[in-house]
C-alpha cells in the first residue's frame, strides 16, 4: 500500500489518519550543495506522527528540539508538530546538521521493529554516511543500537568505534514514551556530539 502524501500545516490527526502513514518513508534531512554535514544524528524509525508531518521528531511529545534549544546547539525555537517549515530546514541545514534513521519505514513504535531490520539499517546508515562524511553521528536510542550494532553490552556516549570515519555517539532517545529523560538531561546529552562536531565550543 502506498502512503498518502504528508499532511499539510496539520495539528491534530486520527488514528485512522495517522494508521494510513505505517511503513510511509520520510525522507533524511541532509544539506544542501556547498553545506557542511557537522552533526547527523540518527532515530530509530519514523513514528507515525512524522511521517503524516513529513518533519522529523514532529510529535507534540517529542522533545528533540527542546533539546537542542535548551543545549545551544539551536539558536531560535523549532516547532514541527504541524510540519516543518522550508524556514525550519534549511536553518538546520546552515548550522551543519542533518537527520535520519536507521530503518526507513514509519511505525506506531519502535518496538514494531524487527532485530534484522535495525541489522540492515545499520548497512544503509554506513552508506549514507560514506557519501555524507559527516564528522559526528549520534544515534538516539541506546537499545536499538545495541540490537543493530550488535553491541549487547554499549553503554551511551562516545563509542569506542568509528563509522565510515565518523565519530560515532550514543544518545538518549527523546520519546515521551522515554520517561527516563528530561529536556535537561536530553540536551547535556545532545551538547557533547555537538561540541565535537564543532557547532558548540568546548568547555
Amino acid at each position: 500500500m502506498t502512503a498518502p502524501p504528508p499532511a499539510e500545516r496539520r495539528r491534530s490527526f486520527t488514528r485512522a489518519e495517522l494508521d494510513a502513514f505505517r511503513d510511509a518513508f520520510v525522507p533524511d534531512l541532509l544539506p544542501g550543495a556547498g553545506q557542511r554535514l557537522r552533526l547527523l544524528f540518527v532515530g530509530i524509525n519514523p513514528g507515525l506522527w512524522t511521517a503524516a508531518t513529513g518533519s522529523h521528531f514532529a510529535h507534540p511529545a517529542n522533545r528533540f528540539y527542546p533539546a537542542l534549544l535548551q543545549a545551544g546547539i539551536l539558536e531560535r525555537p523549532i516547532s514541527p508538530s504541524a510540519g516543518m517549515t522550508d524556514e525550519d530546514r534549511g536553518y538546520l541545514r546552515a548550522r551543519g546538521i542533518g537527520i535520519t534513521n536507521i530503518v526507513a519505514r514509519a511505525s506506531a513504535r519502535a518496538s514494531d521493529l524487527s532485530a534484522e531490520e535495525l541489522r540492515e539499517g545499520k548497512d544503509r546508515l554506513a552508506a549514507l554516511v560514506r557519501r555524507t562524511t559527516p564528522a559526528v553521528v549520534a544515534v538516539a536510542g541506546i537499545t536499538a543500537y545495541r540490537t543493530g550494532w550488535g553491541r549487547p553490552q554499549a553503554v551511551a556516549g562516545r563509542q569506542p568505534e568509528e563509522l565510515e570515519g565518523a565519530q560515532l555517539w550514543v544518545v538518549p532517545n527523546p520519546s515521551g514514551l522515554n520517561a527516563h529523560q528530561t529536556i535537561a538531561t536530553l540536551a547535556e546529552a545532545y551538547a557533547e556530539p555537538a561540541r565535537a562536531a564543532g557547532i558548540l565550543p568546548d568547555r
